[in-house]
């Protein structure tokens, strides 16, 4: 299933998956704004079809964040280092 939810992002930014109440989320969002990484943010309880591709990445678990990359790689709560080191990379 792919939609405007689940396309890989524009190179050098990433979309996240969250939710209003995950504190991950918010840190990781924090971080990524001081450092100037940018992304598109899709909630999931907004949206059913990016709940399910969170799902399908994560065995079943709607785990956030999640992120997705340019190259279509996702990756589960990464660090921001991690985040950097995979858009340069």
């Amino acid at each position: 299933m792919s939609d405007a939810t689940t396309t890989p992002p524009a190179p050098g930014s990433v979309t996240m998956y969250s939710t209003t109440w995950c504190g991950y989320c918010r840190r990781l969002k924090s971080q990524m704004d001081s450092a100037g990484v940018p992304y598109t943010e899709v909630n999931i309880e907004e949206h059913p079809g990016a709940a399910s591709y969170v799902e399908q990445i994560n065995g079943g678990n709607q785990t956030v964040p999640t992120l997705l990359f340019p190259d279509g790689t996702s990756a589960t709560n990464p660090s921001l280092a991690e985040v950097q080191q995979r858009l340069a990379g």
